[in-house]
C-alpha cells in the first residue's frame, strides 16, 4: 500500500491587521490632518487623533513624527517636495531656459499646495515662530534645492549657494503673496513671480557689467605698492 501524498499546505490569507509600511502610514495620518489643519492647524492633538484612527499606538506614533506636529509638517513639505520633482522630472525641460523652468517649479509646487492651501498657510506661520525658525529655513532650502536640481542644476562652487539662496528669497516672496491671493486663478501670483525673476535676471545683469567694468582697473596691489 502505498502512502498517499502530503497535502498541499494553502497559503495563508493575507491578514488585514498586518503593519503598514512607515510611509503609508504617514500619508494616511497626515491626509486626516489636512482635513482639519485649516481650521486646527498642525496640533499634538491632532496628530493623536489621526494617528488613533490609523491604528497607530502612540509609541509607534512617537517614533514616526519625534517632534509631533513639527515633524509633521517637515513630512508635508518633504511629500510636497518629491511630487514636485516627480511631474518636473515628467516634462522635458532640455529646451526650456533656466528662468522658465525655475519659474515652473515654482508654479508646480504652488499647483500641489492648492487643495489644501489654508492648511499650507497655518504650516507656514508655525515655521515663522522664533522656535521653529532653524527648521523653516531646513525646509525653504530643501524646497529651493528640490527646484534647482529639477532644473538641471549641477553646479558645485559657490554658485551652489548663492543660486539656492536667491531663490529661496523669490519663493519666499511669492508663496507670501500666494497665501494672500484671492483671485479666481492664480494669475496674479504668476505676474508677481515674473518680476521677481526679472528682478534677479536684472540684479546678474548688473553684476557682469559690473566685473566688466572693475577688471579695466588696476588692480588694488598695484595702488598700494609703495614708491
Amino acid at each position: 500500500m502505498t502512502d498517499k501524498p502530503a497535502p498541499k499546505k494553502k497559503k495563508a490569507a493575507p491578514k488585514s491587521d498586518e503593519p503598514k509600511s512607515d510611509n503609508v502610514l504617514k500619508q494616511a495620518i497626515l491626509k486626516d490632518v489636512l482635513k482639519d489643519a485649516a481650521f486646527d492647524g498642525f496640533t499634538d492633538s491632532a496628530l493623536a487623533k489621526a494617528g488613533k484612527k490609523a491604528g497607530t499606538d502612540k509609541a509607534a506614533l512617537a517614533r514616526l513624527f519625534p517632534e509631533g506636529a513639527l515633524s509633521l509638517i517637515e513630512f508635508f513639505s518633504a511629500s510636497m517636495d518629491e511630487d514636485m520633482e516627480n511631474k518636473l522630472r515628467a516634462i522635458d525641460l532640455s529646451k526650456r531656459k533656466i528662468r522658465e523652468r525655475i519659474k515652473l517649479a515654482v508654479l508646480t509646487r504652488l499647483a500641489l499646495l492648492a487643495p489644501n492651501k489654508e492648511a499650507a498657510r497655518r504650516a507656514a506661520a508655525s515655521l515663522t515662530l522664533p522656535m521653529h525658525a532653524g527648521r523653516g529655513a531646513k525646509l525653504m532650502y530643501r524646497t529651493v534645492d528640490a527646484m534647482w536640481r529639477a532644473a538641471g542644476d549641477t553646479s558645485t562652487d559657490f554658485n551652489f549657494y548663492t543660486k539656492r539662496g536667491i531663490l529661496a528669497g523669490v519663493y519666499g516672496s511669492v508663496l507670501v503673496h500666494w497665501f494672500n491671493d484671492t483671485g479666481e486663478d492664480d494669475t496674479a501670483t504668476e505676474a508677481f513671480l515674473d518680476a521677481r525673476i526679472e528682478n534677479v535676471m536684472q540684479f546678474e545683469k548688473f553684476k557682469a557689467k559690473a566685473k566688466q567694468a572693475l577688471s579695466n582697473f588696476p588692480a588694488f596691489t598695484a595702488w598700494a605698492k609703495p614708491k
